[in-house]
């Protein structure tokens, strides 16, 4: 089943990010290998796909995991949460519709 794990950051979370984001980085890579990742990326502190030093304000993953409880465990061990990055972390089952 699909997954959405949807993180809201904390306030000025850019260097944090940037320390952790190979290893969060090579934990995506690892689920697109494995054929899970449906999307994944940041969300914009500001309207722009280049936010620039204003950074981001959370994160989107929808991701293919066995159970609601893999999904918490994949979220609760990402490097981001380690690092501080975010505040807060929702883990939802999601029906993918479109396209």
């Amino acid at each position: 089943m699909l997954y959405a794990i949807i993180s809201q950051d904390v306030q000025n979370s850019l260097p944090l990010r940037l320390k952790a984001r190979p290893d969060h980085i090579a934990r995506l890579h690892a689920l697109r290998d494995q054929g899970r990742l449906i999307v994944a990326g940041p969300t914009p502190a500001i309207d722009s796909e280049e936010p620039g030093d204003a950074g981001f304000s959370g994160s989107l993953v929808v991701a293919e995991f066995t159970s609601l409880e893999e999904a918490k465990a994949w979220a609760d061990a990402d490097p981001y949460v380690a690092a501080g990055v975010y505040e807060q972390v929702t883990v939802k089952p999601f029906k993918k519709v479109l396209p």
